[in-house]
């Protein structure tokens, strides 16, 4: 189980596959807002002229001393819902996260939203 606590000092590593190949580098982190844990990662690719932020749950992660182990391929987190590195995630687009990796939606019983910045 990965600590809330413990986030802050994730921020800046590389995120790696399964096979240590990089996909980018840590950006925030999102809890699930019934639990208050950590959920879902934003992880910053692209070029410098071309960043953005693509988005990756952080079920079974791995810290290292200088990454974090995602449980993902490289090629289907490249491919993932993504925002811009100065956009918020809009309510509507969370589903869409959860469905790329095969996983449960589960919004609170008035709509409110799964997942929260920290």
């Amino acid at each position: 189980m990965i600590h809330a606590a413990d986030v802050r000092e994730w921020r800046d590593r590389h995120v790696v596959d399964t096979e240590s190949r990089r996909i980018g580098v840590l950006e925030a982190v999102y809890v699930d807002t019934t639990t208050d844990q950590p959920a879902i990662a934003t992880v910053r690719t692209g070029l410098p002229t071309r960043r953005r932020l693509v988005f990756v749950p952080l079920a079974d992660a791995i810290a290292g001393p200088d990454y974090l182990r995602v449980r993902y391929a490289r090629a289907l987190v490249k491919h993932a819902p993504s925002i811009g590195t100065d956009d918020v995630l809009p309510a509507e687009h969370e589903e869409a996260i959860f469905k790329h990796y095969g996983l449960p939606y589960e919004p609170g019983a008035a709509g409110e939203r799964q997942l929260a910045r920290r």
